[in-house]
């Protein structure tokens, strides 16, 4: 074989995006990657819904008011097929035992980017499998779904990844950018993902307990404004101080830049689903009670939303 017919080596040949969790940020980032011609693959949750999706023949993208389908290939966690380059983007409370299915599927060298909500599930995930490099992510983004298999791209926003272990960026960022993912390397990850986890902890349980949308805590200020001083105390009790810095002002912000949209948490309750309760306000009170720091405030609406939670027949956890 004459020297310019020689295959290519290994490197040049793309890495395949395996993504865990269909919800809407699994399909936005499976779409936006496969729209930049990168190989995309879903793991879906078993042969059922495997079944459902290749009768569906893709998902689809509704952005601007336009709807396009992509036939991304699907296979089930127990495929045998190595796993490279593994994107979480089921719920908190599913990402362990999600992980856990297809754990034996991954490489020497994989890479797991865990997009959850909240803190606590990134951790048990990276001890769950500490032979890969484990990259925690903070979005912005917004998403929902209004039909199975659809997704619709509500709002643009932004995305921080970063590695807890300080090692540097990896090169495939790159393939984010061809995607029109907007993104950014945070040397201080935990720092984004502890003022997300304040931020969702001051807006989310206050609407579903007044049921409204983000803008109506505009009628309830000085609610919001007590949370967020006790949060921004926490966050220091913590050694989060960045994460701690005008913590009050960027919640207002929020709650008028997203007035008419409804908080994921009461997305969640009006729909039935399961909360991610544990890995927001829980995770802030247990953190609170291992360094004995007092938070009445934060105690008392935890206990608040796990009782309208009960009454509603949804776990608690």
């Amino acid at each position: 074989m004459p020297d310019s017919a020689l295959p290519l080596p290994h490197s040049t040949t793309p890495v395949t995006w395996h993504i865990l969790g269909a919800g809407s940020m699994g399909m936005l980032w499976a779409t936006r990657l496969t729209r930049a011609g990168l190989p995309v693959k879903l793991i879906l949750r078993n042969a059922e819904r495997l079944q459902a999706y290749e009768a569906a023949q893709g998902l689809t993208l509704i952005e601007d008011e336009d709807a396009q389908q992509w036939a991304i290939r699907a296979q089930i966690p127990e495929t045998d097929e190595p796993i490279q380059r593994l994107l979480v983007a089921c719920k908190a409370y599913d990402a362990e035992q999600a992980v856990a299915q297809i754990a034996g599927r991954l490489t020497v060298n994989a890479e797991l980017i865990l997009l959850q909500n909240g803190l606590g599930s990134q951790q048990a995930v990276a001890a769950l499998v500490p032979q890969a490099r484990c990259l925690f992510a903070s979005s912005t983004e917004g998403a929902f779904r209004d039909g199975d298999w659809r997704v619709v791209f509500a709002g643009r926003g932004h995305t921080w990844l970063g590695d807890t272990g300080q090692a540097p960026a990896p090169a495939w960022l790159e393939e984010l950018q061809r995607s029109g993912i907007a993104h950014e390397w945070s040397p201080n990850i935990l720092s984004r993902l502890w003022r997300k986890l304040a931020l969702n902890c001051a807006i989310n349980p206050l609407t579903v307990l007044h049921d409204c949308r983000n803008g109506g805590l505009q009628a309830h200020t000085a609610e919001v404004q007590t949370l967020c001083t006790e949060l921004a105390s926490l966050l220091e009790h913590c050694g989060q101080p960045e994460a701690a810095v005008d913590l009050g002002l960027e919640v207002l912000r929020v709650i008028q830049a997203t007035a008419n949209n409804y908080s994921s948490m009461h997305q969640d309750v009006a729909q039935r689903r399961r909360t991610e309760i544990s890995y927001l306000l829980g995770y802030a009170c247990e953190a609170a009670q291992r360094r004995q720091f007092e938070v009445p405030h934060l105690q008392q609406l935890h206990q608040r939303l796990t009782r309208h939670l009960q009454q509603r027949g949804l776990p608690c956890h």
